[in-house]
């Protein structure tokens, strides 16, 4: 039995996140398939969904008709707590099936504190956590990532990790697999020497490694001939390879719920702190044409109304500026927003900015990282407080009330002054929004910096946590009474990620331990139990400290050396140095800087300089003049699984159907324009119904019997339109008067005596209990009509009018005294409804 028919799941909180089916999800019958990929998101759904690289991997490895990838996310606290109680093992979210009938199992580490939920993953999926105690019949655990660069603390969990690129790596892994099964090869040692030799594929259990006394590494010995380092996999040029246009439609709103389209990996700034910066080198930027194309498809098929340029540093695309207002004509008439979410302050343009507001203005987020230009210098964030100052009275002149600043703390070579300017060029930027006599706002972000493998900055100590909270207090201290409103990640959070970050493999038994004592969800503030982790150390005897403060030389062995990103570590020793110094080095786009990843002859750099669009482009869409508009009525039913979508997560899927279905809907204007969509009363999550209705205004006169057929195609499985009218404009939208319900109790055998009592009376209080706490209700008002079909289905009536109301449910269980029956056993189905 799927868990969404488990009789406790309408208890759980966000239900829409589990029960799949959402629009261009794949699903295919394993039967028909030779391999099948769990793609496992170690954090909640509405995280994982909102990662491109996890929309990429889904799509590339579901074009291939022989492989089925589905996907899998961290349950919940109380979702966890159901399926251990019950003994159900964790499933995906398309077949339902559980993880132990997958061929392979494949893990997306972004950061290091998603360890332990990756532990909780594999024993909710009945799978033993250490890669040399399964079998050779157990699923294939491998892993890929940002945090792979340094995968030693977990890499004895791990079968196989993907260092780098994994669109051709993770298929060429599928592939070999494929051929493994074939030739009926079930030892995971042979299978594992085949592996090794994909360019990035990194076998942990081929390397042993050894310690010194005094605790640093001392050696990395290889355990199978010529597979000595482990080169990180990379594609040459990202035009070559497949972008998924059909992205999945979540239900929920996301962390960031948009389209995203990569416009280039890779970025040559070079700032001495980013991991990001010197793993994915070089930077190779999309095509133009293929950016438009590839935006306008994507929004087509999703129905998005929100598109994200994304690179680490969309600013620096080498044709941003004609992009922009290419991709703006074209989509400002469909109420399109456009965001960059990755800017540096030097790389925005005032046309820019004015591009992006066309639609609305989308959030600006501004990363100077320190606070004066000699701290800059050192860590090569070649920015000025000019450049800054500039940039933010420019957003600030555009209209935008709130900017928001990040920066570090922490850095090598910070001083006690540097906090200072930090504080000083905050107000700076604030006093800049008030000008003009808007209350325009700043928010300051602070998070303490944390020394990354491969960067130049690895052999540097981090601060202690106490440290950081002074140096936070000193600077909240310092613009308290200010206009800024300062946020900072907690310092403990830092604190562990800088001991995976540059750790060992003898930190995978700490890892163990912690999760043990209950450790989850360790990057969430509230979540993060400090005494857990202190304990797991204690147990192991591991010193935390060893790892974070203390400082290396450039000669130490690192854990990590056996695996290359191309960045030769003399490159990195040499920005070390001058950092140091605080010399700076140029963007390499216009001159090799010699680190070595580009070979010059299959890599380098890819970039789109002199491209003009005039030439080929589409004429830009005209925003449409002020028509009178259509006005329609359509009723639609949601049944089965469909009952667990929230009221404003039904907005949703109606909207972007509709933009899907190519209606041309009548938008509001002003600042943040929403088309005009009005629905009935909201059902209660759970609840059932055969009749519900939505009225939406839209420019051209529809053909129904077409239309019907179009939006039910666009609508998920559970949402079906069964009728659509034309309505006249300027009739007022109709009150909802009654609605009729069929409620199903289960277990139970209802009382006639019950529902006489209640018919009789003139007043039946009933508690309500809400956020607001609790509220007596009179339910006999409410009620039109009550009647038993059977000992345990009602038929209920109730009346709609101003004031409080409660739920078909909540009546139900005062009526025949089932305060103590589960609301979890009542089926609760809308048959009809009377609008007045």
């Amino acid at each position: 039995m799927s868990i969404l028919d488990q009789h406790w799941f309408s208890n759980i909180s966000h239900p829409s996140r589990y029960i799949g089916n959402e629009i261009n999800s794949i699903r295919k019958d394993p039967k028909k398939t030779e391999v099948s990929i769990a793609l496992v998101f170690p954090d909640i759904y509405e995280i994982g969904m909102s990662h491109l690289g996890l929309k990429i991997l889904y799509h590339i490895l579901n074009s291939h008709h022989w492989l089925a990838a589905e996907r899998v996310f961290s349950p919940w606290i109380d979702l966890e707590k159901e399926l251990r109680s019950n003994q159900i093992p964790i499933t995906t979210q398309e077949s339902g099936r559980a993880l132990l009938s997958f061929d392979i199992i494949g893990f997306s580490l972004q950061h290091e504190l998603s360890y332990s939920n990756v532990l909780n993953i594999l024993d909710l999926a009945g799978i033993l956590l250490l890669a040399k105690e399964r079998k050779d019949e157990d699923p294939l655990i491998i892993a890929g990532g940002p945090a792979c660069f340094n995968p030693e603390p977990v890499a004895e969990i791990f079968d196989v990790i993907v260092i780098g690129d994994g669109e051709t790596a993770t298929l060429e892994l599928c592939q070999v697999v494929r051929e493994a099964k074939q030739r009926n090869i079930s030892g995971k040692r042979e299978l594992l020497s085949q592996l090794c030799h994909i360019k990035g594929v990194y076998i942990p259990s081929f390397f042993r490694i050894h310690y010194s006394p005094e605790g640093p590494v001392n050696g990395i010995e290889p355990l199978v001939p010529d597979y000595n380092v482990v080169k990180k996999a990379i594609l040459p040029d990202i035009n070559d390879y497949p972008f998924p246009l059909h992205q999945i439609v979540p239900f929920m709103e996301l962390i960031h719920d948009r389209i995203a389209i990569e416009i280039a990996r890779g970025c040559t700034r070079g700032c001495r702190f980013c991991q990001a910066g010197m793993i994915y080198r070089p930077v190779r930027e999309r095509n133009p044409e293929s950016i438009l194309e590839k935006a306008e498809k994507a929004l087509r098929f999703t129905g998005y109304e929100d598109l994200s340029l994304l690179s680490l540093s969309s600013g620096d695309y080498s044709c941003i500026e004609p992009l922009l207002k290419a991709l703006m004509d074209r989509q400002s008439s469909e109420k399109v927003a456009v965001s960059l979410p990755s800017l540096r302050v030097d790389s925005l343009s005032p046309s820019s900015i004015e591009q992006i507001k066309r639609v609305r203005k989308t959030g600006f987020t501004l990363a100077p990282e320190a606070g004066n230009n000699r701290l800059r210098g050192i860590i090569n964030k070649g920015l000025t407080q000019k450049n800054i100052l500039e940039t933010a009275q420019e957003v600030y002149g555009a209209g935008w009330n709130l900017i928001k600043l990040y920066f570090m703390i922490g850095l090598p070579f910070e001083e006690e002054r540097d906090l200072q300017d930090i504080i000083d060029l905050a107000k700076q930027v604030a006093s800049l929004g008030g000008k003009k006599g808007k209350r325009a706002k700043l928010n300051v972000s602070i998070s303490t910096f944390v020394p990354k493998s491969h960067t130049p900055f690895m052999w540097t100590p981090q601060i202690s946590i106490e440290e950081s909270k002074r140096r936070i207090q000193l600077i909240r201290e310092g613009l308290k009474g200010s206009r800024v409103r300062v946020k900072w990640n907690q310092p403990e959070l830092s604190w562990l990620e800088g001991v995976f970050s540059r750790g060992d493999r003898r930190l995978t038994k700490a890892l163990i331990e912690a999760w043990k004592l209950g450790a989850k969800f360790d990057a969430w503030t509230q979540h993060l139990k400090m005494d857990i982790w202190e304990e797991a150390f204690t147990r192991t005897k591991l010193d935390p400290c060893f790892y974070l403060h203390r400082e290396r030389s450039p000669d130490e062995i690192m854990p990590w050396d056996h695996i290359i990103s191309g960045v030769t570590k003399s490159f990195l020793e040499t920005e070390w140095k001058r950092a140091q110094q605080g010399k700076p080095t140029p963007d390499c786009r216009d001159k090799c800087l010699e680190c070595g990843v580009c070979d010059h002859i299959t890599v380098d750099p890819i970039l789109f300089r002199n491209w003009d669009f005039s030439s080929n482009r589409k004429k830009p869409l005209l925003e449409p003049a002020i028509l009178p508009s259509k006005r329609y009525r359509f009723t639609f039913s949601k049944l089965n699984h469909a009952r667990y979508l929230s009221h404003l997560e039904l907005v949703r899927v109606f909207i972007r159907a509709f933009r899907r279905a190519g209606l041309s809907l009548v938008y509001s204007r002003g600042f943040h324009p929403m088309p005009k969509i009005s629905f009935g009363c909201a059902l209660p999550v759970g609840t059932e119904s055969m009749q519900e209705t939505v009225d939406i205004e839209v420019i051209e006169r529809l053909d129904i019997p077409s239309i019907k057929a179009t939006i039910n195609q666009q609508l998920p499985v559970g949402i079906t339109v069964t009728a659509i009218e034309e309505v006249s404009p300027n009739k007022k939208r109709a009150n909802l008067k009654e609605s009729h319900f069929i409620i199903t109790l289960n277990g139970v055998e209802l009382k006639e005596e019950d529902l006489e009592g209640f018919l009789k009376s003139d007043f039946f209080p009933v508690v309500k209990i809400n956020k607001k706490g609790k509220q007596e209700i009179n339910a006999r008002p409410l009620v039109r009509s009550m009647s038993l079909i059977s000992p345990n289905k009602i038929r209920l009536a109730l009346k709609h009018a101003a004031g409080p109301e409660l739920k078909p449910a909540e009546i139900v269980r005062s009526v025949f005294s089932l305060k103590d029956y589960s609301a979890n056993d009542i089926n609760v189905l809308k048959i009809k409804q009377i609008l007045g």
